[in-house]
C-alpha cells in the first residue's frame, strides 16, 4: 500500500509524463514507445498495439497516463466527460498486467481474481461484460471476464469460487457476501486492481460505506492492491481521492495534519468534450402554476421522440414513470416502440429492453435512476428530463446518456412541470454550461453497517478488536471512529447491548479463550449471509378506520381504506389530521403494520399528503433560484409566461433577495395563512413546518396544519398570524430562531413515530433483526412488531445504545434534513422581511393548491383540483382571470 500525499506523487509523475490530458486529446500509437524521462519506457504489448493500429484509433492521453501511474504503483481517480473511454482507462492497467503474465499452466496452484470492478447497478455490471468481451476477443488476451449480481445463479457463484476468474465484475453487497467466506483471504491474495465504476455515486450512501469497509479488508488480503476511481461528476475531488486508499488511523494522525497531507489517491482530470446542447422545452401551451406530472408538454415530447433516432426519457420516481409510459402510449398513434425501465420491474423485463435498447430497436424508454449511470446505449441521440433534475450533478449524469461520445455534443430537453421548476431547470442549464457540480460531501460512516461488517468479518474468521480497529479507521468514512463507539459496536454484534443481553439470540459472536471473536454457530453466518446489504424498502402501511371504545382504547378491526408508504405517517403525532380516499381522517397511531385512523369531524386536515419527487432540492440549485428571484437580467432570460408570472408578484407582494426570507401573511376565507420561502427543499420544509406549528401552538396563535413543497412552506390558522407578528407575539425573529432546533425538535421527535420506524431500518442493517431466515421470510409486519419492541426496550433502559445513536444520526442527515434547516436558520437571522397581504400572491399559489390535493400511494398521483386551481389563480391576479 503507497502512502504519500497527493502533491508529491502528482509532481514525480507529471516530471515523468511531459504532456497531460489538457494538452494532447489524442496521443498517437507511434509515440507510445517512446521512452519517457525518469520512469523507463511505457510500452504497450503487442496485441493492444494491433488492435488501435486495424482499429484506426489512437489511445487517449489520460488512458496512457492511467497506464502509467498504475504502474508506478499509484491509486488513480480518473474524472473525465462521459464518451472519454473511462471503461478501456479503467481496465487498460489489467489487461496489459494479465496480458504479460500469460496463460497459467494447468496443473498450477490456485489463482485467485486479478481485478474486481465495482458498479452501483447490476445491469451497468452486465453492460460492461458485454462491451469488454469484445475487444479482449478480438486481442486475443488470455483474459476471462465474468459477473456476479444478485441474479447469478448460485451454481456459477460457487464454480467462481473455485475456479476464479481473472476480472470479476460485481455489486457491493456482493463483495460483502464474498469477503464473509472462510476463503476470502485464498480467493482474494492475488488481487492486483479495484476498478470503482460511478464512484461519485458508489460512496454517497450506507453502500458506500459497506463498500468502503469492503475496501479496508481487501487492503489487509492483498497487500499490493491498487484502486482506480471513475468518475464524471464530482464537485469535490479531494474526497473521493481520499476515499480510494488507506487513511492513517486517528492515535497515528497528527494535529497539524491538513486534509491536502492525509493519504489520498492520484488525480487525472479529463477537461474539455463537446459542451451539450441543452434546452428548456418552449411552447405556446399554459405551463402550469403547480403540479409535478408536466402533462400540459405531452405532445410536445411525443414530437421530440418522433423527429430523433432514440430517446431516453427520465423522470424522478416510479410512479411518475408509469404515469409518463402511459400517457405516451394513449397518443402513440405511430405505434414507436416505446419501453419503460424502473427497479420495481422484473430482472427478465429490464434486461430484455436493456438488450432492445443495445440494439437499437427501440425508439424511446421511459426510466427513472435506473440508468442514470454509463451504460453504453447505442443510438441515444436525445434525452428528455421530464420535471426538474434536483441537482445539476444528476442532470450531467443523465444528460451525458445521448451519444456517450467525447467530442459529440449531448442533446437534452428539459421540461418542467411547473413554473418554479422552469426556474430550477434554467438554473441546472445554466451550471451544467458551467461546469458547476453539487454532488453532496462524504458523510460519517454509518454505525450500523459497522455493526454489519463486523458480524461479516466474524464469519470470515476469528478476528482480534485491536487489528479489526485498524483495519476499519483506514477506511475513510470511518478514519476518525474512535475506540469506545468501535467497542460498543462490537459489544452489539455480542449481545444486542446492555439491555439486551439476556436474550441468547442476541449472541451472535463470542469471545474466545485466545481473545479472539468468532461467530456463535455456523447457524448466525447462514443469516448473515441471507440478510446482507443496505437497502430496506420502505412498506406501505394499510389504513384501518377504527373507533374507541367505552373505556377509550382504540378497538380491532374496522374497514381498511387502501394504503401509504410509511415515510408519511411517521411525520404524524397523534391527533394530526390529514386527507386520504377523500376524507379527512384523525391519525391515532401505528399499531404493527397498520395505521389506526379515526374519523375527523372536520374540514381542515392538518397535514395533507403531498406529491413531489424523491430527491431533494439541491442546495446548489436553491440558492440559484432565490440569486434569479433577485437579479433582473437573469429573469430576463426565462419564458414569458414566467416573466410576467414574476412580474405580478412583484406588485401584489415582493420579490426576496437571495439572503432574505420572505413571509407572506394574508386571509383566505376563515383562516389565517404564511407562506415562507425558504428555498431550501421538501425534507427541511417538512420538519420546519412540524416544529413552527408547535411554536405558533404555544403563541395561541391555534394554527391548523401546514403543508411543503421545494420552494415554500404554507401554515394555516384560526388567528390572524399577520397581525401578531406585527405586534411582535412573537415576532417572525423569535419565531425563526435557531432555539427550535433543541428542545422543540428533542420533544416532536419523542411524540412521533419518525424514529421508531428510523430504527427499523437500522436494526436490520445492523443484523439486530433479520429479514429472510432460512426457507422463509419475514413479512413487513413482523419486522415492525419486532422492532418497536425492542425500540421500546431501549427507549426505556438504555437511551444511550448505539442503535438509538445511529438512528438519530440517520433522521437528522436524511429525512430531516437537520443541518440545512441550521443553515437556514444562521442565514435570515435578522434578514426576515413580512409583507401583510390582503388577498393570495403569485407565488403562493403552487403551495395553496398542495392543501388541494390528494396523493392516495405517495408521490405522484397528480390530481390537481382545477377549480380550486381557478380560484386561487383568479384572486391572486385580483379577479383578472385565469388566461395567465
Amino acid at each position: 500500500m503507497i502512502r504519500s500525499s497527493c502533491q508529491s506523487m502528482r509532481r514525480h509523475l507529471d516530471a515523468a509524463f511531459s504532456f497531460s490530458a489538457f494538452d494532447l486529446p489524442l496521443f498517437s500509437v507511434e509515440r507510445i514507445d517512446s521512452p519517457l524521462p525518469e520512469s523507463g519506457a511505457l510500452t504497450l504489448p503487442t496485441p493492444f498495439l494491433r488492435w488501435f493500429s486495424e482499429k484506426g484509433w489512437r489511445p487517449r492521453a489520460h488512458q496512457l497516463e492511467l497506464l502509467l501511474r498504475s504502474e508506478a504503483g499509484e491509486s488513480t481517480l480518473l474524472i473525465a466527460p462521459t464518451g472519454a473511454g473511462k471503461t478501456l482507462a479503467g481496465f487498460l492497467p489489467s489487461l496489459v498486467d494479465i496480458d504479460r503474465r500469460g496463460i497459467i499452466p494447468a496443473g498450477s496452484p490456485f489463482v485467485g481474481i486479478h481485478t474486481l470492478y465495482i458498479s452501483p447497478l447490476k445491469a451497468l455490471a452486465v453492460d460492461i461484460e458485454r462491451n469488454l468481451m469484445k475487444p479482449v476477443g478480438e486481442m486475443g488476451l488470455p483474459v476471462r471476464i465474468e459477473n456476479r449480481t444478485g441474479d447469478t445463479p448460485q451454481g456459477k457463484r460457487q464454480r467462481q469460487k473455485l475456479n476464479p476468474p481473472d476480472i470479476l465484475l460485481t455489486t457491493p453487497e456482493q463483495l460483502a457476501l464474498l469477503l464473509a467466506n472462510g476463503e476470502a483471504e485464498r480467493f482474494f491474495k492475488d488481487l492486483r486492481y479495484v476498478v470503482l465504476d460511478e464512484l461519485h455515486s458508489l460512496v454517497m450512501s450506507k453502500r458506500g460505506h459497506l463498500l468502503s469497509l469492503g475496501l479496508a479488508r481487501l487492503r489487509r488480503l492483498a497487500p499490493a492492491l491498487q484502486t482506480i476511481g471513475l468518475s464524471a461528476t464530482v464537485a469535490d475531488p479531494l474526497d473521493l481521492q481520499r476515499w480510494l486508499v488507506a487513511q492513517t488511523p486517528p492515535q497515528e494522525a497528527t494535529p497539524q495534519e491538513t486534509p491536502t497531507q492525509q493519504a489520498c489517491a492520484g488525480l487525472i482530470t479529463v477537461a474539455g468534450g463537446a459542451k451539450p446542447e441543452i434546452a428548456i422545452l418552449r411552447t405556446e401551451k399554459h405551463v402550469p402554476w403547480a403540479g409535478h406530472s408536466a402533462r400540459y408538454a405531452i405532445a410536445d415530447v411525443y414530437v421530440a421522440i418522433k423527429e430523433h433516432r432514440t430517446t431516453l426519457l427520465f423522470v424522478n420516481t416510479r410512479s411518475q414513470a408509469e404515469m409518463l409510459f402511459q400517457e405516451l402510449w394513449t397518443i402513440n398513434d405511430d405505434n414507436l416502440p416505446i419501453a419503460l425501465h424502473h427497479g420495481s420491474l422484473d430482472v427478465a423485463q429490464r434486461r430484455r429492453v436493456e438488450a432492445a435498447m443495445a440494439e437499437n430497436r427501440l425508439r424511446a424508454v421511459v426510466a427513472t435512476s435506473t440508468l442514470d449511470l454509463g451504460i453504453d446505449w447505442g443510438d441515444v441521440d436525445l434525452v428528455v428530463h421530464v420535471g426538474a433534475p434536483k441537482g445539476a450533478s444528476r442532470l450531467a449524469q443523465r444528460i451525458g446518456r445521448a451519444n456517450h461520445r467525447m467530442d459529440e455534443p449531448s442533446r437534452a430537453i428539459l421540461v418542467p412541470a411547473n413554473r418554479f421548476e422552469v426556474m430550477e431547470c434554467q438554473a441546472a442549464l445554466d451550471a451544467n454550461y458551467i461546469g458547476a457540480q453539487d454532488t453532496p460531501p462524504i458523510g460519517k460512516g454509518a454505525l450500523d453497517v459497522l455493526a454489519q461488517h463486523i458480524l461479516g468479518m466474524a464469519c470470515a474468521r476469528p478476528f482480534d478488536a485491536l487489528e479489526l480497529y485498524d483495519e476499519v479507521t483506514s477506511a475513510a468514512p470511518y478514519a476518525h471512529l474512535s475506540w469506545e463507539t468501535f467497542e460498543r459496536a462490537v459489544d452489539l454484534v455480542a449481545t444486542g447491548g446492555y439491555a439486551l443481553r439476556t436474550y441468547e439470540r442476541y449472541a451472535r459472536i463470542r469471545r474466545t479463550k485466545d481473545g479472539l471473536w468468532r461467530v456463535s454457530n455456523p447457524t448466525v453466518a447462514q443469516q448473515y449471509r441471507l440478510n446482507v446489504g443496505t437497502i430496506v424498502e420502505s412498506p406501505m402501511l394499510n389504513i384501518r378506520m377504527v373507533k374507541r371504545n367505552q373505556r377509550g382504547s382504540l378497538g380491532r378491526g374496522g374497514m381498511s381504506l387502501g394504503k401509504v408508504e410509511e415515510y408519511f405517517l411517521e411525520m404524524l403525532s397523534p391527533g394530526d389530521t390529514f386527507l386520504f380516499s377523500g376524507k379527512v381522517l384523525r391519525f391515532e397511531g401505528i399499531r404493527d403494520n397498520e395505521c389506526l385512523v379515526s374519523q375527523a369531524f372536520s374540514f381542515d386536515p392538518k397535514v395533507p399528503s403531498y406529491a413531489g419527487g424523491k430527491f431533494p432540492l439541491s442546495t446548489y440549485l436553491a440558492a440559484q433560484v432565490r440569486e434569479m428571484l433577485a437579479d433582473p437580467d437573469r429573469r430576463d432570460r426565462l419564458p414569458d409566461q414566467v416573466r410576467d408570472w414574476l412580474a405580478l408578484q412583484g406588485d401584489v407582494s415582493m420579490l426576496p433577495r437571495a439572503d432574505e426570507l420572505l413571509i407572506e401573511t394574508f386571509p383566505r376565507g376563515s383562516r389565517h395563512y404564511m407562506i415562507a420561502y425558504a428555498f431550501e427543499g421538501r425534507l427541511a420544509h417538512q420538519t420546519l413546518g412540524m416544529l413552527l406549528t408547535r411554536r405558533l401552538d404555544r403563541a395561541g396563535l391555534k394554527p391548523l396544519g401546514f403543508v411543503a413543497t421545494d420552494y415554500s412552506l404554507a401554515v394555516w390558522a384560526l388567528d390572524d398570524m399577520g397581525a401578531a407578528f406585527q405586534a411582535g407575539r412573537p415576532s417572525l425573529g423569535q419565531l425563526f430562531e435557531e432555539d427550535m432546533l433543541g428542545d422543540d425538535l428533542e420533544a416532536w421527535l419523542n411524540e412521533s413515530f419518525l424514529l421508531k420506524r428510523t430504527f427499523r431500518n437500522c436494526a436490520v442493517i445492523a443484523g439486530l433483526i433479520e429479514q429472510r431466515h432460512p426457507g422463509r421470510e419475514k413479512t413487513a409486519r413482523q419486522i415492525t412488531v419486532s422492532a418497536d419492541l425492542i425500540y421500546d426496550v431501549l427507549r426505556a433502559h438504555e437511551p444511550d445504545h448505539i442503535l438509538l445513536e445511529a438512528t438519530r444520526n440517520d433522521a437528522a442527515t436524511g429525512l430531516l434534513d437537520i443541518d440545512r434547516l441550521g443553515s437556514m436558520l444562521k442565514r435570515i437571522k435578522g434578514h426576515i422581511t413580512h409583507r401583510g397581504l390582503d388577498r393570495i400572491s403569485p407565488l403562493a399559489v403552487p403551495v395553496m393548491l398542495e392543501i388541494g390535493r390528494e396523493s392516495v400511494h405517495g408521490e405522484a398521483q397528480d390530481f390537481l383540483l382545477t377549480e380550486a386551481a381557478d380560484d386561487l389563480i383568479n384572486e391572486a391576479m385580483g379577479g383578472k382571470g385565469t388566461d395567465y
